[in-house]
């Protein structure tokens, strides 16, 4: 099997009530970890790459570690995405780079240059065989290059859906209900809450349409525990509840991005072991028990949070 586009994935998911994963990638274990979670769990996957993980891994690496995933996971769909592409010209380098699907993030533009952007985009995009994702709204959070203060963040406006879709022809569309970047989602004391009431109009507005959520990861405490134990100082970490994203998987949203919890894992993990064992450093010894805790993570993701096990 080759790379797929996320449109049949989605088609699935909408009809199916549940979401596919997309992970973000930055290196082998990473790739590793995930692909051979799906695999086992029969489950489409979305593999991801930021900005900040072309920069880090180079856009080739990637492209040649995907390559091998699913030469090793024959039996899954899986989709190469750009997360958050900043402008044309990145999004252009991915679509002729290889990638299956590519998002442009025109949410820091006004509606009418989100639009015009996001429209030139998919039309290369579409005559290249490729979907895009788009956004509406602003996450507030940190994720590599996207950095969005509390006070500029802005939830999606359920009127404005309709204008956006048609006029850019995009393919999915991200939104803003509540969602947030990094591993410091939301104030100790409070209790996330995602928007379902926009989300909800947003449905009955654009029927049948794939919404996605970014900055969905849930941020695991006993991965925080494990890295503030072993010196780490990761303070007031708080992420979206697990049932509210399960909940978000059955509507329209067909895309749930997770990254930090991915992190959260692999960090723990090489913690652990360098603080238990100051003898090592063969990098073998700490990445293998990072990479099964992203495993675990992604495993447990596809069961109780996505609903996407034996979807594939």
């Amino acid at each position: 099997m080759s790379l797929v586009t996320t449109t049949e994935m989605f088609k699935k998911a909408y009809e199916g009530g549940y979401a596919i994963g997309a992970f973000n990638v930055n290196n082998m274990e990473i790739v590793q970890a995930i692909t051979e979670a799906a695999g086992e769990l029969n489950s489409p996957i979305i593999l991801q790459v930021s900005a900040g993980a072309r920069k880090y891994a180079n856009h080739t690496y990637l492209t040649k570690l995907v390559e091998a995933a699913i030469i090793e996971n024959p039996n899954i769909p899986i989709a190469l995405h750009l997360d958050h592409g900043a402008d044309f010209e990145i999004c252009k380098s991915c679509i002729d780079g290889g990638f299956s699907s590519v998002m442009i993030d025109g949410s820091h533009y006004d509606f009418k240059e989100n639009i015009e952007v996001t429209k030139k985009v998919v039309e290369y995009a579409h005559a290249h065989g490729v979907v895009v994702e788009a956004e509406l709204g602003k996450l507030a959070g940190i994720e590599d290059d996207v950095k969005v203060s509390a006070e500029d963040s802005s939830y999606t406006q359920p009127d404005e859906v309709e204008e956006f879709v048609s006029k850019t022809g995009v393919d999915s569309l991200a939104i803003a209900i509540g969602t947030s970047h990094g591993a410091f989602k939301f104030k100790p004391g409070t209790k996330p809450q995602l928007r379902f009431d926009i989300l909800h109009e947003i449905e009955q507005r654009i029927p049948g349409f794939p919404i996605v959520l970014h900055g969905a990861s849930s941020v695991p405490q006993e991965y925080v525990k494990i890295i503030n134990d072993n010196g780490g100082k990761l303070q007031d970490a708080i992420g979206v509840p697990e049932d509210q994203l399960r909940e978000a998987a059955r509507s329209a949203v067909c895309k749930i991005n997770i990254d930090s919890d991915l992190r959260l894992g692999l960090t723990a993990g090489i913690r652990e072991v360098m603080n238990q064992h100051p003898d090592y450093f063969d990098p073998r010894q700490y990445l293998t028990v990072g990479r099964a805790n992203v495993k675990a993570v992604v495993a447990h993701k596809i069961k109780e949070v996505l609903g996407s096990e034996g979807k594939a």
